[in-house]
């Protein structure tokens, strides 16, 4: 029995070895299964549009813009990918949780002011190359030198014009110092723009201090638009008023001249009539004078005694009517004793040249 088991010893040992060996072709056979296709799925690689690929073969890099499957050797070659896009960071506040960094924020004005300032910073790699090679982290390089030049030009303003109306002048003078400094470092990276995100003092009550005062500036530009627009209003109102009066008052002279100028040839004629009859052009103006006068002229007669008695108007002596005549007749008596009295005592009685006369001194003046 013992005998027996000792002659199947060998068949034994022959059958391990051989299971061992078949173990060994199947699990080389798996690895270089694997290593294959690791080879062949590590020789292509996929190149979106927004993407640059940087191949480096034995240490000498390439760059492949063209988008779509390209093709790579295995454990020769090695690919980086860099994107094309426009890519940011914040300076001043977690854009996750949104709070401030005092760190990066907290900042000094120019006069003496603190104040809160966050930025956001766009930038683009320009050359994919220096992007990876030219420096270590040239992400890390923009951030601090972006921080050195906004710390730089904030000291430059007072706190008044950081929190309202200097915002544009500065991310403009932040900017161009930013992109000079990178054209100098050349790191294959471009500034595309720097924007304030917020500026606030660190504090509530200057907060509410300065939106006081920005509120104030605000109503003033409301006054001084408003004041415009009356302005604008009341000019051309003024100047239509002028033109108005201008006008009335040349058709106010044209009138004026022109009446001038009739009575001018008016007085000629009459001058010229005066040359040939001169005491006939006398005694009519006079009648056509007395014409005009009379009737609106107030009588005055002064008695003997010193009093004086207004007769009101003129045609009471010449207008009887029929009502009352009694109590005419004896004022009217009154009246022209009371005129003969006045006249006799204080005036004197000009004779009206009769028209006999009037015939006869012409006359005279012609035979002359």
């Amino acid at each position: 029995m013992f005998k027996k088991k000792k002659e199947d010893e060998p068949f034994e040992r022959v059958s391990d070895a051989a299971k061992g060996k078949r173990a060994g072709k199947v699990i080389g056979t798996i690895i270089t299964v694997f290593l294959v296709f690791f080879l062949f799925g590590s020789s292509f690689y996929s190149l979106k549009e927004n993407e640059y690929a940087v191949i480096t073969t034995l240490g000498v890099p390439s760059v492949i813009e063209e988008s779509g499957i390209h093709f790579k050797m295995p454990l020769i070659q090695r690919c980086v990918r860099v994107p094309k896009t426009i890519n940011g960071f914040p300076i001043g506040y977690d854009p996750e949780t949104d709070a401030s960094i005092d760190s990066e924020s907290f900042m000094i004005t120019r006069d003496y002011n603190f104040v809160n300032v966050d930025f956001y910073v766009e930038y683009r790699v320009t050359d994919p190359v220096k992007y990876l090679y030219a420096s270590e982290n040239p992400v890390s390089i923009l951030k601090n030198l972006t921080q050195s030049y906004i710390r730089d030009t904030i000291g430059l303003y007072d706190v008044d014009s950081v929190i309202t109306t200097g915002k544009s002048e500065i991310q403009a003078s932040i900017k161009e110092k930013i992109i000079s400094r990178l054209d100098t470092e050349d790191i294959g990276i471009q500034l595309v723009n720097i924007t304030i995100q917020d500026a606030e003092p660190p504090t509530t009550e200057v907060i509410n201090a300065f939106k006081n005062v920005e509120n104030a500036k605000q109503g003033k530009e409301t006054s001084i638009n408003k004041a415009n627009q009356k302005r604008n209003e009341d000019i051309p109102a003024a100047r239509a008023s002028v033109d108005e009066t201008l006008k009335t008052a040349q058709a106010q002279a044209e009138e004026r001249i022109n009446e001038a100028k009739g009575q001018t040839a008016r007085l000629n004629e009459l001058y010229n009539e005066y040359q040939k009859y001169p005491l006939i052009t006398k005694q009519r103006m006079f009648y056509e004078t007395m014409e005009e006068i009379l009737p609106d002229m107030k009588v005055i007669i002064e008695k003997s005694d010193g009093t004086t008695q207004t007769m009101l108007p003129l045609e009471s002596f010449t207008d009887f009517s029929g009502v009352d005549t009694g109590k005419s007749d004896a004022s009217d008596s009154k009246s022209n004793t009371a005129a003969s009295s006045g006249f006799a005592g204080t005036t004197e009685t000009t004779k009206m040249p009769s028209a006999e006369s009037t015939h006869a001194d012409d006359s005279g003046t012609n035979e002359d």
